[in-house]
Parts: C-alpha cells; sequence; structure tokens
C-alpha cells in the first residue's frame, strides 16, 4: 500500500513539474502585447505608442510603432511609424502605405514625410481615419513604399492594442 502511495505521489511531482516547465516556457517565448505607452509630452499634451518588432518574409525586423497624440483632450494626430534597418531600407516620399484586407478594397494612408523625413529608413503614415475601420478579427498586411518592396503581416493580437489605442 505504501509502494502505491509514493508510487502515485511521485507521478504527481513529476507531472506538476512537467506542467510548471511548460507553462513557464510558453510564457517565456511568447511575445508580449498589449504595451501601450503614456508619455507626458507637454502640459495637456499626451502621447500614447505601440511598439512592437515585427519581421518580414525576408527574416528583416522592423520597428512598428503606432502614436496617438491628445491635446487638451482631444485626439491630435494617430500615426503609425515603420523602422527598417539602416542602410538595407529606402522608403519612397512621398508615397502611401497600402494596408490590405483581403475581404474589403485597399486603404491607403498618407505618407506624413512628404517634405523631409528624420533618416531613409524611416516612413510614418496618417492612420487616424484608418485605424476605425481595420478589423480586429483577422490580420492585415501592409505593403510598405520601399525601393525593394516589403510586406508585413500585422497580426490580430497586434490590431487588438492599436484598437485599445482609439
Amino acid at each position: 500500500m505504501l509502494k502505491i502511495i509514493h508510487r502515485q505521489c511521485s507521478r504527481l511531482l513529476v507531472l506538476t513539474v512537467c506542467l510548471g516547465m511548460i507553462l513557464w516556457s510558453s510564457l517565456a517565448i511568447a511575445p508580449s502585447f498589449a504595451d501601450i505607452r503614456q508619455q507626458a509630452e507637454t502640459a495637456g499634451q499626451i502621447l500614447l505608442q505601440s511598439r512592437q518588432s515585427i519581421r518580414d518574409r525576408h527574416d528583416q525586423t522592423w520597428q512598428v510603432v503606432l502614436f496617438k497624440r491628445v491635446k487638451d483632450g482631444v485626439v491630435d494626430e494617430v500615426d503609425l511609424r515603420l523602422v527598417g534597418y539602416p542602410g538595407q531600407t529606402e522608403f519612397i516620399h512621398p508615397a502611401p502605405l497600402t494596408i490590405v484586407l483581403n475581404t474589403e478594397a485597399d486603404l491607403l494612408a498618407a505618407d506624413q514625410f512628404v517634405t523631409e523625413a528624420p533618416a531613409p529608413n524611416v516612413g510614418q503614415f496618417d492612420l487616424k481615419e484608418i485605424l476605425p475601420k481595420l478589423p480586429m478579427d483577422r490580420k492585415i498586411q501592409l505593403i510598405l513604399p520601399v525601393k525593394d518592396p516589403v510586406t508585413l503581416t500585422i497580426p490580430v493580437a497586434v490590431l487588438l492594442e492599436w484598437k485599445l489605442l482609439m
């Protein structure tokens, strides 16, 4: 009887350790979403940001930053800034960002750096009117206006985070 209890306790301990390791590894590997940052810029002006790193099909990492600037309680701007690796990416200005929804007509986001960009590898696009139109139940694709065309797939979790900024 004591052997049976000992064997069952051993199995329970092994099972508990295995489940704990699986849970820990899934949390360590899973990307963190819902990382919205808030920053006071000046009196009455707040900047909210969602920052993500997303890889394209060539395994290049892109910094994807959606930000909303609020002045005195009124949304002043909602922009998407895309940053590629310096020296490997060059945005074409002025050129719109194409947003592919797969079920509806593509949307075009206006280039915010019509006259001058801070660097060739940086693009910024106006999403103030477009963000409410984006789906929350399926991924979308961004076709970046760069010299060598790039498509970024934006997962649903990121879109949900963007919706939190609205």
